[in-house]
């Protein structure tokens, strides 16, 4: 990432039909390189109703053989029509009773430029994913792409300061973050107000305290019981939002990454430097209460 660079983030509400999703996200997607974007990042499980509200192994069948399906084929067709990297979120399947939610990078030839498997699993009302997700293995890697060194968590990884410290110090440049979140019927609207705040605010320290960019990516509409707030956003190294989408329309964000003024910051604010590596043994436990 050498020069100032155009992102693009799709916000999207969706239906039961994945060839209905996946047909308004190449719209999308045409749009977007259309007008000198560079990099489109998709939301978290774009191509279908977030199914995970519900544990039914019948769901199961939503998933894909990971890039050999048909579905990341057209992610990689459209990357490499429009000379784009795109950011994708699919439901894989590695064999039979072995699922991953996992993030698949097409740089802008078309190819698989790297993916990244959810490492950390939800199972919370309306969020049963531990049902469905085995955890990743592949590790806190970020992907080299024509555009630069992507970071690519997906959504619970956003709660975890480890996610984005070590997705950081191997490299990466700018950290994406599919996500699929909102508020429940069964809880007060107050509460999913402080809820929402809290992941913005969990997000943006990511990006300050690594001194990157920093941009997350949720859909919007009313699923089942589940409210999604959208609030899509790109922000800087000192946490300003520099792109935010509403949280009930369908939007395209866009914004302006500058690996310069990064660079520059990181020479002022030496995060890196300064941090004292002999003396965190203790995050390696679970608890303090272990010996």
């Amino acid at each position: 990432m050498k020069r100032p660079l155009r992102i693009g983030i799709i916000q999207q509400s969706n239906t039961t039909d994945p060839n209905e999703n996946r047909g308004r996200l190449l719209e999308k997607i045409a749009e977007l390189a259309s007008k000198g974007v560079r990099l489109i990042v998709l939301q978290e499980l774009h191509d279908s109703l977030y199914f995970c509200q519900t544990e039914d192994t019948g769901n199961f069948d939503l998933a894909v053989p990971g890039e050999q399906s048909g579905a990341a084929r057209l992610y990689s067709e459209a990357a490499r029509q429009y000379g784009v990297v795109i950011v994708t979120s699919l439901f894989e399947r590695r064999a039979a009773g072995l699922y991953h939610n996992t993030a698949y990078v097409f740089d802008a030839d078309g190819s698989l430029a790297g993916k990244y498997r959810k490492m950390h699993i939800p199972d919370d009302p309306a969020y049963y994913e531990k049902f469905y997700f085995t955890p990743g293995d592949i590790g806190f890697r970020p992907i080299d792409t024509a555009v630069g060194r992507l970071g690519v968590l997906v959504c619970w990884d956003q709660w975890y300061p480890e996610s984005a410290r070590l997705t950081a110090l191997d490299g990466a440049e700018i950290i994406f973050c599919p996500t699929a979140i909102g508020g429940i019927d069964s809880e007060p609207e107050s509460l999913a107000a402080l809820q929402r705040s809290a992941w913005i605010n969990a997000q943006i320290s990511h990006s300050v305290a690594n001194g990157c960019y920093y941009a997350a990516v949720n859909r919007v509409g009313v699923e089942g019981g589940t409210k999604f707030w959208g609030s899509s956003f790109v922000c800087d190294f000192y946490g300003n939002r520099i792109a935010e989408g509403s949280q009930d329309r369908e939007e395209i964000v866009y914004a302006q990454c500058d690996p310069a003024a990064m660079e520059e910051h990181r020479r002022m604010w030496p995060f890196f430097r300064d941090r004292r590596i002999d003396a965190y043994q203790g995050i390696l436990r679970r608890f303090r209460d272990e010996l």
